[in-house]
């Protein structure tokens, strides 16, 4: 597989952006902070399609689990994956990756409904993890450490959608970003042409 000087340039960017959003937190009592990585992932996701998004998050992922301070708060290691919040970190795979799937897509409607649903998937994995994490029962973790979250998670994801058509016009244009391939929803099934 070749990949070109310019992808790897667009991921690292991408990376360094979601890196740089993600030191901003507003500490919460449930361990879980309130950020703009979800705005940043899917922001990967929906400028850089659905496997360079995704491949920008596995690097951000990567590189906090080593250590490197980008996680929330400019925290870092492989304790975070396994914390109260880790499961938001594995959920933003998805987010990235259903973001980007979205793109392909003509209709509006399709995408934001792609983008949201990986949204509730990392929300799942969020509660789920800080559940067993923390010993609680599903709805007590749901009201925790997802409900508060909600909506600033829901106009993160719209917003990104907002922000990434005008850039990605930008990015093409200047040809910085092509796609290999394109693609459309049609039925229900995407194809490429």
């Amino acid at each position: 597989m070749k990949i070109s000087t310019k992808t790897i340039v667009m991921v690292g960017m991408f990376t360094a952006v979601l890196s740089v959003l993600s030191i901003l937190t507003i500490p919460m009592p449930t361990g879980v902070p309130v950020t703009l990585q979800t705005f940043a992932v899917a922001l990967c996701g929906c400028v850089l399609g659905w496997k360079r998004g995704l491949c920008s998050t596995v690097i951000y992922l990567l590189l906090g689990t080593v250590g490197v301070p980008v996680f929330a708060g400019m925290t870092g290691g492989p304790s975070w994956l396994a914390s109260y919040s880790g499961g938001f970190l594995w959920g933003f795979l998805f987010l990235s990756a259903l973001c980007g799937v979205g793109m392909l897509c003509k209709n509006i409607a399709v995408r934001l409904l792609l983008g949201l649903s990986g949204l509730a998937i990392c929300h799942l994995l969020g509660v789920i993890q800080f559940s067993m994490v923390s010993s609680s029962s599903i709805p007590v973790s749901f009201v925790a450490v997802s409900v508060p979250y909600i909506l600033k998670d829901v106009l993160s994801v719209v917003g990104a959608f907002l922000v990434a058509l005008p850039v990605r016009k930008a990015l093409s244009a200047a040809r910085i970003l092509t796609e290999e391939r394109t693609g459309s929803v049609r039925a229900g099934k995407m194809t490429e042409r």
